[in-house]
């Protein structure tokens, strides 16, 4: 079984893919195969330099996330570029590996914050989006990632909302609580998940 995982930044998505995994799932985690499809020499890193010029890169020849992470938020058409550059090769690697490990693996978990986004859901049996409220988010993100409230702001505003997420999914469940509160939900949810196959 395919199953798709996403939620808004500083949500507890990877938190909770990390529970999916211990209870027997294989993790897909798109986060990961977003870096390594911008690595140093890759096609899609090229592409970048071609569109937006070397500023995005360090001394070394490696990507400035942060700086790049900066100029997408706050200029819509460059975040358009950058997505319509890194979205195919990141699709195509997720899809590779879900072959790859399919036949391995009774249950795959794609962890990725823009699920729906980039049409991933297509992929997956069932879909979960981990959510919480909108003040608890900026709280948790300004802690997670030393922002100040209108950078946060800003990236929230970048994504798909989540209550659209929750309108998309089969499944959601809030991240209110404890972690170990969490791990319960998702241990729930998981035996059901595993008993519709």
């Amino acid at each position: 079984m395919i199953i798709g995982l996403t939620g808004g930044v500083a949500m507890g998505k990877s938190e909770s893919a990390k529970y999916f995994k211990m209870f027997g799932a294989y993790i897909i985690d798109v986060d990961k195969i977003s870096y390594d499809v911008v690595d140093r020499g890759m096609p899609a890193l090229n592409e970048l330099i071609n569109n937006l010029g070397s500023d995005i890169l360090y001394f070394d020849g490696t990507l400035n996330r942060k700086k790049l992470a900066d100029i997408i938020f706050s200029d819509k058409k460059i975040k358009l570029i950058v997505e319509k550059i890194l979205h195919p090769y990141i699709i195509l690697k997720t899809y590779e590996m879900m072959k790859q490990k399919i036949n391995q693996y009774d249950n795959i978990v794609i962890d990725a914050p823009l699920l729906f986004e980039v049409g991933l859901d297509k992929m997956c049996y069932k879909t979960v989006v981990i959510w919480i409220p909108y003040d608890v988010q900026i709280k948790r993100f300004a802690y997670r990632d030393k922002l100040n409230v209108e950078q946060i702001k800003r990236r929230i505003c970048s994504q798909m909302s989540i209550e659209k997420k929750i309108e998309l999914a089969d499944f959601t469940i809030d991240n209110i609580g404890s972690k170990r509160d969490l791990k319960k939900k998702i241990k729930n949810l998981y035996v059901l998940l595993t008993s519709m196959k």
